[in-house]
């Protein structure tokens, strides 16, 4: 799926709330000052997404993000003819279109997508800055508002699914976690309004569970799943009930450790 902010819409967008944890904004506006490409490594659902977002809307800057996974080829970032009534006709894919916008393209989670992609990206992402169409024997130069940000889940990468070095190495890197507890709490209850009390009930639910992470869980408790429960908590919803459907059915088919899980929120939150 693609997000595409079209350049005419940003400067009426909201800038998407985003709580700096550092220089992490500065960084970012650097490399797009000095035509830098952008890694961006961490967890699911710590931030990545909407610092993207935030930056993009903060620079004025067209944002088209391509969610990637194991069938995206670098003709659908590229790409391809299709057959219209008029014949065929050459429709320009995400990439083609952030490069030729000057905004931002934001590959998330990239090694997921298939390894031909990378051919595609090495030459935006070194200091030649150029997009070699070859089905219509184009060479696309990037302008100098384009940027190429990639992320992917360092914690989640198996052999098959690695970042190779050749491509890593081009790129500048920021890593990304979970925010420190109070930090956390502020974004949770700037999210969604919830009281700082049971905000805090979520931050210390989620620390309890990321240290299960790696034993029992394939994945830690995100942010974004506090926020999901937070929501649903100021709705009406009861803690207990909140944090099944939003944090621990998303952690978890195995009825055994769902039971478990269950039994931390209580400690919490009874």
């Amino acid at each position: 799926m693609n997000t595409i902010v079209e350049p005419g819409l940003v400067a009426d967008l909201p800038i998407p709330s985003y709580t700096p944890a550092g220089n992490e904004t500065q960084i970012f506006e650097l490399a797009w000052q000095n035509r830098l490409p952008l890694l961006l490594k961490g967890p699911t659902g710590c931030g990545k997404t909407r610092f993207v977002a935030h930056m993009a809307a903060r620079l004025g800057l067209p944002l088209l993000t391509v969610a990637c996974h194991d069938d995206l080829t670098a003709a659908d970032l590229v790409g391809r003819h299709l057959i219209s009534g008029e014949g065929t006709i050459w429709s320009d894919g995400p990439l083609t279109r952030a490069v030729r916008l000057g905004g931002i393209c934001y590959l998330d989670e990239v090694v997921e997508a298939r390894k031909d992609t990378t051919v595609v990206l090495h030459p935006l992402a070194d200091d030649r800055r150029v997009l070699p169409i070859d089905r219509t024997g184009e060479l696309l130069a990037a302008p100098p508002s384009f940027m190429l940000v990639v992320s992917y889940n360092p914690g989640y990468q198996n052999l098959l699914k690695g970042m190779k070095p050749s491509t890593r190495q081009r790129f500048v890197s920021l890593s990304f976690d979970f925010p420190a507890p109070e930090r956390e709490i502020e974004i949770v209850q700037g999210e969604t309004g919830l009281d700082g009390a049971r905000c805090a009930q979520l931050v210390k639910l989620a620390g309890a569970l990321r240290a299960l992470k790696d034993r029992d869980l394939e994945e830690a408790a995100s942010t974004r799943l506090l926020i999901y429960a937070a929501t649903l908590m100021q709705s009406g919803l009861a803690a207990e009930d909140a944090c099944r459907v939003a944090i621990v059915e998303s952690l978890s088919d195995e009825p055994a450790t769902i039971a478990a899980l269950m039994d931390v929120v209580r400690a919490v939150f009874g």
